[in-house]
């Protein structure tokens, strides 16, 4: 069966997936990063353990993005004349690129600024980045070597493998099918391979909500992303287009919902519903910027959005650098406390303003903004750092 790597590539570029992609990691950024831990509105933060709230859309969103970029950019260059052992090697180094810097910003800033403290023994090894990195090139791996019913059979078998291994496999002095924080297979598996690598605030100690095995569904939220960019590129009108995401959007998020009852949604553990439900929320989401920006064509609204998608993991280390930073650097007060650069920023510029919530608020939309701004030099000056 002839590869279906053939299809021909889109003639301009689809605005609204840049519009999508900076949204995503300016929503992103706005909730890593609160004033205070411990005053945050419920919607920017993530669920506890089962369900979702809208925090928990954000990184589906952008694996599923990193799926639909997987076709538009593997057709444009293939279309050039690149052979796939080239976009292989291409592959390859940008995993190992992305990897590499999930890691640095675990260390950073390594011990080198006062009351910042750094063990090779505890250094997290996995991490958003690397998250990133192992489903986009697994998924690259399937699409560049498949066929597209062969990429839809992928994504079903990781759904139903992932769902079988969790239900079937048992995890000693626990048993099989435990899905809780402590006991569940995910947290078996991150606690052996990653002890003492994982992450530190994590719901129980051993657990890694970008562990290992729980990679092996993000892998098919990429695919759901490749599915749709296959979908994008079919000659076919674009308001129908439209609505063929929107209701494909629905159907997956009606199909997550039942399959919630037997296998909760939950980030933590990137479950086979949450995947499906998180992928219906993409799609339509998807189909109404669409829709908005490249059908209708009313792009003012977005140019932030496309200002931060066109550097969007270069914004995102930066606002992660920046945050390392603020936490690390560390004193001792006059009565003997510690306090960080973050908290004193907080305390004496916005906990006056207003409540301690709210405060908190305005403290990580001033950072968004301060991101934004390099971000809108990087595009003045046509600096586009690609990895």
């Amino acid at each position: 069966m002839e590869n279906e790597l053939n299809v021909k590539a889109p003639s301009k570029r689809l605005v609204a997936l840049d519009v999508f992609r900076g949204a995503t990691i300016a929503a992103m950024i706005l909730v890593n990063n609160p004033g205070s831990h411990e005053h945050v509105y419920a919607p920017l933060q993530h669920a506890d353990w089962h369900g979702w709230t809208f925090t928990d859309w954000i990184f589906p969103f952008f694996l599923f993005m990193v799926g639909v970029s997987v076709v538009l950019s593997f057709q444009k260059r293939l279309q050039q004349g690149a052979s796939r052992r080239q976009l292989l090697k291409h592959v390859l180094r940008r995993s190992a690129i992305l990897f590499m810097i999930g890691l640095f910003i675990n260390g950073f800033p390594f011990g080198l600024v006062p009351g910042h403290q750094f063990s090779f023994s505890s250094w997290r090894i996995m991490g958003i980045l690397q998250r990133i990195c192992l489903a986009y090139l697994f998924a690259s791996l399937i699409y560049l070597y498949s066929t597209r019913y062969g990429q839809i059979v992928w994504t079903v078998v990781l759904l139903i493998g992932y769902r079988l291994m969790l239900a079937w496999i048992p995890v000693p002095g626990y048993g099989a099918g435990v899905l809780q924080p402590a006991g569940n297979l995910c947290w078996y598996v991150d606690s052996h391979l990653l002890a003492g690598h994982t992450w530190y605030f994590a719901p129980v100690k051993g657990f890694d909500p970008e562990g290992l095995l729980s990679t092996i569904p993000a892998i098919a939220s990429v695919l759901c992303g490749v599915l749709a960019g296959y979908w994008l590129q079919e000659p076919r009108p674009p308001a129908e287009k439209t609505s063929g995401m929107f209701v494909a959007g629905n159907a997956l998020l009606l199909f997550g919902v039942i399959w919630n009852v037997w296998f909760p949604i939950n980030k933590n553990l990137w479950t086979s519903s949450y995947v499906v439900f998180m992928a219906g929320w993409a799609l339509i989401c998807l189909a109404m910027i669409y829709w908005i920006v490249d059908i209708k064509g009313y792009r003012k609204w977005a140019k932030p959005f496309v200002i931060f998608g066109m550097n969007a993991i270069t914004v995102f280390t930066l606002a992660e650098l920046l945050a390392n930073l603020s936490w690390a650097i560390a004193w001792q007060k006059s009565n003997g406390n510690i306090t960080t650069l973050h908290d004193v920023i907080y305390e004496t510029i916005f906990l006056p303003l207003v409540s301690p919530i709210n405060a908190s608020l305005l403290f990580t939309i001033v950072f968004v903004l301060l991101i934004y701004l390099v971000a809108w030099v990087m595009w003045k000056e046509k600096w586009f750092i690609k990895i």
